[in-house]
């Protein structure tokens, strides 16, 4: 006896991709299997659900009406299976990592490899990206992202604390000065960066108070290339103490307004606030924190934060 859903998914899936050729590729079948399995749903119905021409494919009245009604019962179903199989705590399928470009990437190489020789179901794509992706709309399963996480859509773990500092080269104090205060910056040349990867910076944090206005001509996300700049003798620079410590250590860089400007600059890794967090998305959280947790800041090679932080440092 067939059952009265027998055929849903393949005339659902042929409908949305607008072929059959185009729906047997998503699903996997030959063009064929596909086809019949429709004639098969149109003679057990006994009516016509698609007009086929060389050019084109479209649905009958019969056909509108049996989408409206299958589409959302083919989606339940497919829906009903991914809880169940959420129920084994297996990870498997895609999961989809988003993280900053660089060293910073490469440095989750043995993250990514440990989790694929563990769960042999599982894909990762690893998505390098300066700007701040939108994990819902985006379809990102998990991020590793710089700053104070403000977005109450997400949930995450904190892999390392930091502190923001600004920081300059020693030619550079003695050619033009050290600033005393804050407000004396619009007197000097500023590298800054990007807040969320995307817009140049406009604030620096204080220590206590509003944030000191900025402006400056050499503005980045890189933050290998504002540490250079900065060793260069090309200007201040809001920088993570972490990746700056060796220079102001060997005396190459050296701290400015120390007791007013500066903050927070922690990294965070952050997913979606979901009822049940999806076995892939535990197991990629479980490993990079233990990654941290051993290696530390080297764990990224020195480039995973977030520069050029604002009053908002949101990674968010």
């Amino acid at each position: 006896m067939h059952e009265s859903t027998e055929g849903f998914e393949s005339f659902v899936a042929v409908v949305d991709a607008g072929s059959i050729s185009a729906a047997a590729t998503a699903l996997g079948l030959p063009r064929e299997t596909l086809s019949r399995r429709i004639a098969r749903l149109e003679e057990r119905l006994g009516v016509r659900l698609l007009h086929r021409s060389s050019r084109q494919l479209s649905l009958s009245p019969a056909g509108h009406q049996l989408y409206a009604r299958a589409r959302p019962l083919v989606a339940a179903a497919r829906e009903a299976e991914a809880e169940v199989r959420l129920l084994d705590d297996v990870p498997r399928g895609i999961l989809r990592v988003a993280m900053p470009p660089g060293p910073a990437a490469a440095g989750l190489s043995g993250v990514f490899t440990a989790l694929l020789r563990r769960w042999p179901e599982l894909r990762i794509e690893a998505i390098a990206a300066t700007r701040h992706v939108d994990l819902i709309s985006e379809g990102i399963d998990v991020a590793l992202r710089g700053g104070v996480v403000r977005d109450l859509r997400l949930v995450g773990r904190k892999l390392l604390g930091a502190s923001l500092i600004a920081v300059a080269a020693p030619v550079y104090l003695r050619a033009r000065g050290a600033p005393r205060m804050a407000a004396e910056l619009d007197q000097h040349d500023l590298l800054l960066g990007m807040d969320a990867g995307e817009l140049p910076a406009r604030a620096w944090p204080r220590l206590d108070g509003p944030p000191a206005p900025v402006a400056g001509r050499l503005v980045s996300n890189d933050l290998q290339l504002l540490v250079a700049a900065v060793r260069g003798g090309h200007g201040i620079a809001l920088l993570p103490e972490l990746a700056v410590r060796g220079e102001l250590a060997a005396g190459e860089l050296e701290q400015v307004l120390a007791g007013e400007i500066g903050g927070p600059a922690g990294l965070w890794v952050v997913w979606p606030d979901r009822a049940r967090t999806p076995p892939k998305v535990r197991a990629f959280v479980d490993h990079v924190v233990d990654h941290f947790r051993t290696q530390g800041f080297a764990g990224l090679g020195g480039a995973a934060f977030e520069v050029g932080l604002g009053s908002d440092p949101s990674p968010s």
